[in-house]
């Protein structure tokens, strides 16, 4: 079995849904329409292999799906803790202007000035909108753990996200 080299950890399994064998998958991200639209799932538990999706759907802030090879609730227990990975390339498409998170982590962040404030360490979401964690460069070897920026994702600050350049341009001063 080959593993391809495009997956992308998008939940894990918190355990079982029902008597027949469903298990619930906690997502990494508000919008589930991967785990949702994929048909083929890669599982980390006993080792990493792919899981063909009978049935999935939206309950509440999880999803529940049926398995292949997982028939009762036992099996469906047993999966407890299992990451859920799917492939990139099925991933719904997204419009311009949208963009995964998972493709943001990474990229280099510079201000309008030019300077470096350093590389998208996470994204997290406070409710409102998405934050950016830029963390800077790492520092000499005193030791001190390098600065770190959370700039709110919306227009007011993110000027620019050049995916092709791996940057993102800010309103965000290196004093903040």
């Amino acid at each position: 079995m080959s593993v391809p080299d495009d997956l992308v950890l998008v939940g894990h399994i918190s355990g079982a849904y029902g008597i027949h064998g469903w298990v619930r998958i906690r997502p990494y991200s508000d919008d589930a329409d991967a785990l949702l639209n994929a048909k083929t799932w890669w599982l980390d538990k006993p080792a990493l292999r792919d899981v063909d999706v009978m049935q999935a759907k939206a309950h509440g802030e999880d999803v529940v799906a049926r398995l292949v090879g997982v028939a009762d609730r036992d099996a469906a227990e047993a999966l407890r803790g299992t990451t859920v990975q799917i492939r990139r390339s099925h991933f719904p498409a997204l419009d311009e202007d949208e963009f995964y998170w998972v493709d943001l982590i990474g990229l280099q962040v510079h201000n309008l000035e030019g300077e470096l404030l350093g590389s998208v360490a996470d994204l997290m979401d406070n409710g409102a909108h998405p934050i950016l964690r830029v963390q800077a460069p790492a520092a000499g070897e005193g030791g001190d753990k390098p600065k770190e920026w959370l700039i709110p994702f919306v227009d007011q600050f993110v000027k620019t996200v050049d995916q092709t350049e791996k940057k993102i341009v800010v309103d965000w001063g290196l004093d903040f």
